[in-house]
């Protein structure tokens, strides 16, 4: 939970500014703070581009795009852009409705009619390419085997590989990121306008807007403008992405740039309309107001509207903004379309997704303060005081409930929450808003400060039948957890308890490994290692569904999946989002 204590130590001073439409201070506060965070956060290179409407009002490099040969980050340094890919996508795909060659309300498989998926949702409606675009598919979140590969198969192939897949969920009940629901978005789009898909972008987007040194690839641009990966200082492989439509852009923050100026000139780019006014309107109007277990996180057609926590930009009307990450890469896009300001921040750093967030939105609030002359209000703060709760309300908190961060169990103390969050204990505290506030202690002695994580207050909810945990920001709520409850554990399934590996991993990077299948208080669970994006390991419970198959327990990205016990040469192994995985022998 380390990786949670945020604090402002050592932040530069920010400026006053004076005069409207002076950036002058903001680029210096910018920059000062830049090179702070890049020290702080081990972060070899990024760079930056400001964006007042048709105007770049500052592009810099900071640190280095090739550090064994000394070559610098600049504006015009290329990097892997990660899901910033998925806003051209969906802008593709929305240039083919204008065209009257795709419907975003008709099934998928008007456009892809191989597409086909094993569902245990009887009435769910037809995927359609609008639930791709706002990740309410209820498609999984990936197909991981092949997906970072040195040799990767074409996209085109995720529709046959998902056949053997379940669906997570049933169209529009959550929302749910899946990168492989993008991936079929763009082989529709390829089907539709009959053409390549990365030659079909270059036409349709890359070139008309000159963004002349972007493309569309599996492979990292190799060119002496491409940035090198790293990892706390060190050098990585960026594996090849399968998922071209997904993530698999090449881009500078020059060529990011032009495309938000797009944005602020109602779709135009110089003389030529890319995309008619109303239909940009459509991709920035929020999609998921009727799904009651988003709460109030809101999403455009690829666009995210919602940010809980750092991108907080008040009284400048919609925010609009999508991140990116691949292995070592990391990138944040925020505009404010109202203001026509944007901002871009592209890291070669694996350990910089942070780094790239706070200087994309620092940055935005300064601008439009220059611009406008509109500050953002001051932080409210936590009332200092505790507030209370019945026994009975603090005992209604206790369980175990499924989160992105693992199993998290809750248990009530005297006049307090218990939380053990990956390892780490957490005090729930009474707020006299009624939430619950985050505490933590070092050694369980020493008081921390939990940086913007103070803020944040919890609460419980029966939503869609499902009793949840969300979390509340500033005003924004999201989900946070799923109550999960003990199952009875199949013989067959006892019997699996054990250590796993991969069997087919080929040349993949190593995503998932230590992969341990264990019971604990009533629940079968599962536990693995990152490697390449923690140092810790995760643990999800398991819901039994028969002799053969399980689920992933939770709501979200990566929930609702499934796994199971497949025969394979007459040998017993877990089938998981294409990787077969064998028990090891003690």
């Amino acid at each position: 939970m380390v990786f949670l204590l945020a604090g402002c130590a050592g932040m530069p001073k920010k400026p006053d500014i004076t005069v409207r439409g002076d950036y002058s201070s903001t680029k210096e506060y910018i920059s000062r703070l830049a090179r702070q965070q890049m020290k702080k956060h081990d972060v070899t290179g990024l760079s930056i581009a400001l964006v007042d409407d048709q105007k770049v009002v500052w592009a810099e490099g900071f640190g280095f795009a090739d550090q064994a040969n000394q070559l610098p980050a600049t504006p015009e340094t290329i990097y892997r852009v990660g899901s910033i890919s998925k806003l051209f996508t969906a802008t593709a795909v929305m240039q083919l409705v204008e065209q009257g060659k795709i419907d975003i309300d008709q099934p998928l498989r008007t456009y892809l009619p191989e597409f086909s998926i094993k569902s245990r949702f009887a009435d769910a409606t037809p995927v359609t390419p609008r639930t791709l675009m706002t990740h309410h598919s209820g498609l999984p979140s990936d197909l991981q085997k092949g997906m970072w590969t040195r040799q990767p198969e074409p996209f085109r192939n995720d529709v046959t590989l998902l056949r053997d897949e379940y669906a997570a969920n049933p169209p529009n009940f959550v929302f749910s990121y899946s990168n492989v629901g993008v991936t079929l978005l763009g082989h529709a789009l390829e089907k539709a306008a009959g053409r390549d898909f990365a030659a079909h972008l270059d036409e349709s987007l890359l070139h008309p807007l000159g963004m002349s040194h972007s493309s569309f690839s599996q492979v990292p641009d190799h060119s002496p403008l491409g940035a090198k990966a790293y990892r706390k200082g060190a050098e990585g492989e960026e594996f090849p992405l399968r998922d071209l439509p997904a993530g698999g852009l090449n881009s500078t923050v020059l060529d990011l740039a032009r495309f938000m100026q797009m944005v602020f000139a109602g779709g135009r780019a110089g003389e030529r309309q890319i995309i008619r006014p109303e239909t940009l309107a459509e991709m920035l109007r929020p999609q998921n107001a009727d799904v009651p277990l988003d709460l109030n996180f809101r999403i455009g057609l690829a666009w995210m509207l919602s940010g809980l926590g750092g991108i907080d930009i008040r009284n400048a009307g919609p925010v609009a903004h999508h991140s990116g990450a691949t292995l070592y890469h990391r990138s944040q896009l925020i505009t404010l379309p109202q203001q026509k300001l944007g901002v871009v921040v592209l890291t070669n750093s694996a350990n910089g997704g942070g780094v790239v967030n706070k200087l994309a939105t620092e940055l935005l609030k300064l601008a439009l303060e220059a611009k406008t002359g509109i500050k953002q209000p001051e932080q409210a703060k936590t009332a200092a005081g505790e507030g209370s709760m019945s026994q009975d309300e603090l005992k209604a908190y206790e369980g175990r409930y499924a989160t992105m961060a693992g199993v998290v169990g809750i248990t009530k103390k005297s006049d307090y929450l218990r939380a053990e969050v990956m390892g780490t204990s957490l005090r729930l505290v009474p707020r006299p808003d009624g939430l619950l506030g985050l505490r933590y202690s070092l050694l369980g002695i020493f008081p921390v400060s939990l940086g913007e994580l103070n803020r944040l207050g919890l609460s419980r909810a029966t939503l869609a039948g499902r009793e949840i945990v969300k979390a509340n920001m500033n005003g924004q709520e999201l989900l946070v957890g799923e109550r999960i409850n003990s199952l009875p554990i199949p013989e067959a399934w006892q019997k699996r308890v054990g250590e796993y590996e991969i069997v087919n991993a080929g040349d993949d990077a190593i995503l998932i490994d230590r992969v341990r299948v264990y019971q604990e208080n009533g629940l079968l669970l599962v536990e693995y290692g990152m490697p390449l994006f923690t140092d810790r390991r995760l643990n999800f419970a398991l819901a039994p569904l028969s002799d053969s198959e399980v689920l992933i327990c939770g709501l979200g990205r990566g929930m609702g999946e499934t796994i199971r016990a497949v025969k394979v040469n007459g040998e017993e192994l877990f089938r998981f989002s294409g990787y077969l995985f064998r028990k090891k022998q003690k």
